[in-house]
């Protein structure tokens, strides 16, 4: 009985490493047959993953030095070699560099250039400081028929006061019925409506 035991044993253990041979096969196939396309995609990967460090190290560099020449900026404005090279490094900072510097200056032709600058924000702040600075309540009408206009509210409010100083009460009325009631300048609408009420 024994006998049979081991005779079964080793047929058993000879049949589990006859399916460990067969499996290393296999696998020996499958790797020389896709060892092309496996080295393929772990080059492929570290080359992916490479970049993008190259990327990100570049972007922070270029943001420490547009930053630095932006601080020059500040210290001298007048410079225009430093100008050129933030509008170069980064145009949405030269932008908003320009429309700050644009407003502390008051020049509204710098700001009239301003109103087509590509940063979206420099953009609608440039075209209302504009349209305030006209004085003229068809300036601050163009202004709050933009769509997204940040200071839509502000604009309406200012264009009713220079109705009411035109006499034009109803018209002026009319502007300030549509600011809603969730703007933080409803209550100041609301005040003016009743200016001129006779």
């Amino acid at each position: 009985m024994s006998l049979k035991n081991d005779i079964n044993m080793v047929k058993e253990e000879l049949n589990s490493e006859e399916k460990f041979f067969e499996k290393a096969v296999v696998t020996e196939k499958f790797i020389k047959k896709y060892k092309n396309v496996m080295i393929g995609a772990v080059a492929l990967i570290v080359i992916g993953v490479g970049a993008n460090i190259a990327y990100e190290a570049n972007k922070n560099a270029t943001l420490r030095e547009a930053n630095q020449v932006l601080l020059s900026l500040n210290a001298n404005p007048t410079n225009t070699a430093d100008m050129q090279k933030l509008q170069s490094l980064s145009p949405a900072l030269y932008d908003v560099w320009s429309y700050s510097q644009a407003l502390s200056n008051k020049d509204v032709e710098a700001l009239k250039k301003l109103q087509n600058s590509k940063t979206i924000l420099v953009s609608d702040l440039a075209s209302y400081e504009v349209a305030q600075s006209l004085n003229n309540v068809d300036a601050l009408e163009s202004y709050t028929s933009k769509q997204g206009a940040i200071y839509k509210d502000l604009a309406q409010i200012q264009a009713a006061i220079l109705l009411l100083n035109e006499g034009k009460i109803e018209l002026a009325h009319q502007k300030l019925s549509t600011i809603s009631q969730e703007s933080s300048l409803f209550k100041v609408a609301t005040a003016l409506q009743h200016y001129g009420v006779k």
